[in-house]
């Protein structure tokens, strides 16, 4: 479904990368969907089982019926595509060059169940400001890398590519690419990989952006996991974080326990489509209650075509497991600080899985030269809300300029 350009073994070319999905895999694809055994319907009105019934059904139909692949493939076509082997692997990237001269470079990564479909709406934005109402001092050089296991890239067939080999590898790439000074941002697990990009402080790396910092208190998420109370002495907001984190942790983790211990297992999200969809919408309860309102036909920050662009992203590419062994590689503190000792902005989204406090985010970033708590947006900040998310990213690598 893809071509690249031939390597010699051990190569380190950044080569072209074309998408091209035969019209036999789209059939396939809707074949199955339509051949779906549907469970019975949920006996409770919430979603405190899972993924509604409707919702399915509803997703399903449109899949079938409406959506169109093609549409999003002209899309990513329209985009300069390469790969490069780092370490033994081929990693996929989306390569944008900005028209002005001094423009910043700048790596965005993304995170589970995201891919570079999520950061689509921020391209044109960052590379292109003057377009968007912003100055050309704003302008950044984008380059959008597939995760390992994830998309186009390769998917890893010995273990070991964790968050900081990941890391490592985006630094080899931004150098390859030319680049003698630049910038990082991350969501997810690209907050945890930018973090690590800190904590190793390459010196062509000036500071870090992040919309999932790595700065809840140890002893405050130590409470979360265990059940325990709240540490005594809490804010307002530093209770609310808790709470949060809280009901989180209860209700909405199961998939990443799955993936952390038995990601092999999931079988039927490499066989089914509805299973593979129903396994990326149930990410975290405020995510998945906007999806099902999307497909109930109101209008969201991420629409019908939004969503189904990325999990036909994953079948396509066949990503559902390879994907889900991050996971199991990663042996850090996903919420918790790092030791990042270079310069680092933060942005706070209010339907993010929690919101750090300022104080929290100055302890774990000595270097913060920028931190922000906007109006809207959560997990899938510049997917849902590219215009916000754009406009966070130019601020918070002002003063780096």
């Amino acid at each position: 479904m893809t071509v690249t350009a031939e390597k010699p073994a051990g190569s380190t070319a950044v080569r072209p990368f074309t998408i091209d999905v035969p019209e036999a895999d789209l059939e396939d694809l809707r074949a199955r969907i339509a051949a779906t055994r549907w469970p019975e319907k949920e006996p409770v009105a919430d979603m405190s089982q899972g993924v509604p019934l409707a919702t399915m059904q509803a997703l399903a139909r449109y899949w079938t019926t409406e959506y169109d692949w093609r549409r999003c493939e002209e899309k990513l076509k329209a985009l300069p595509h390469f790969i490069t082997e780092i370490d033994g692997l081929d990693i996929h990237f989306v390569h944008v060059r900005s028209k002005h001269e001094d423009a910043l470079p700048l790596i965005v990564t993304h995170g589970w169940p995201g891919s570079v479909i999520e950061q689509l709406k921020i391209i044109d934005p960052l590379t292109n400001p003057t377009a968007h109402g912003a100055s050309a001092a704003d302008a950044f050089h984008l380059v959008i890398p597939s995760m390992p296991g994830y998309g186009y890239s390769g998917k890893p067939t010995t273990t070991g590519w964790d968050p900081v080999r990941i890391a490592r590898a985006y630094t080899v790439l931004m150098k390859r690419l030319g680049y003698t000074r630049f910038v990082a941002q991350g969501g997810d697990w690209g907050g945890v990989v930018v973090d690590q990009m800190g904590v190793q402080a390459p010196p062509e790396l000036i500071g870090i952006h992040t919309n999932f910092p790595g700065a809840v208190r140890d002893d405050v998420f130590a409470a979360v996991v265990t059940g325990a109370p709240a540490p005594s002495g809490l804010s307002d907001e530093e209770n609310r974080l808790y709470e949060k984190l809280k009901a989180f942790w209860a209700t909405d983790v199961a998939y990443a326990l799955e993936e952390a211990t038995r990601p092999q297992t999931l079988y039927g999200i490499a066989d089914s489509p509805v299973g593979l969809a129903a396994w990326l919408l149930d990410h975290d309860s405020v995510s998945l209650a906007l999806i099902a309102r999307v497909f109930d036909g109101q209008p969201e920050g991420l629409t019908r075509d939004d969503v189904l662009d990325n999990i036909t992203h994953y079948w396509l590419t066949n990503t559902g497991v390879s994907s889900g062994r991050l996971y199991w590689e990663n042996k850090l503190s996903f919420f918790g600080p790092k030791g990042v000792s270079i310069p680092v902005a933060v942005s706070v989204f209010p339907d993010e899985l929690y919101q750090v406090p300022r104080s929290w985010a100055e302890q774990a970033y000595p270097k913060l030269i920028h931190y922000n708590k906007v109006d809207k947006g959560g997990h899938f900040a510049a997917w849902e809300q590219p215009q916000l998310f754009s406009e966070e990213v130019r601020a918070g690598f002002r003063s780096l300029r």
